[in-house]
């Protein structure tokens, strides 16, 4: 039993840098994007205006905060999870930083097929959505944490999810233009 519910939260333990560096980008309202405003072959911008500098640098470097921050939470849970003989999965600067870039990666990869199949800035895109930057945080950081499969797929399973709760949340807040 501990042992479901100890990677249930380890799940959220890598995630949280990805959900802020993906859910905290986009209050940068960047003006500078990614792509230059240059267009594909197809004649359709390659990300659009959504994808900006300031936002990857704010995504990545609040994510990147958020990994800091765990790091020094860790002892202290560490010393929790062990009356149950469990460790947390260690996290760094370093780590943070990786799942935060590969979160943002995922996203921007996601935004491009998104142009590419024709759909425009804001519109939905069910799964790709939820899940593009977990994707991004998983390659990332795949060689420098211990996610277990079950944990890969507890992640894939839960963001969409809380995707659409946080989405709800921040539109109603009006802090996005749409629900998802």
């Amino acid at each position: 039993m501990v042992d479901w519910w100890f990677q249930f939260i380890m799940v959220f333990w890598i995630l949280f840098p990805a959900y802020a560096a993906n859910g905290l980008a986009p209050l940068a309202k960047g003006r500078r994007p990614i792509d230059f405003g240059k267009r594909w072959k197809d004649g359709k911008r390659i990300l659009g205006e959504g994808k900006t500098f300031e936002g990857l640098i704010l995504g990545v470097s609040l994510g990147t905060l958020v990994g800091v921050v765990e790091t020094l939470l860790m002892p202290t849970f560490n010393a929790y999870a062990s009356q149950w003989g469990v460790q947390m999965i260690p996290m760094s600067f370093f780590i943070g930083f990786m799942i935060s870039l590969g979160a943002l990666t995922g996203d921007i990869v996601a935004s491009f097929i998104k142009r590419r199949v024709g759909m425009k800035r804001g519109e939905g895109a069910p799964l790709l959505d939820q899940i593009d930057f977990v994707v991004g945080a998983i390659i990332f950081s795949f060689f420098f944490t211990d996610i277990s499969i079950w944990m890969i797929l507890m992640m894939v399973i839960i963001t969409p999810l809380v995707h659409r709760i946080v989405c709800i949340a921040a539109y109603h807040l009006k802090l996005k233009q749409v629900p998802w």
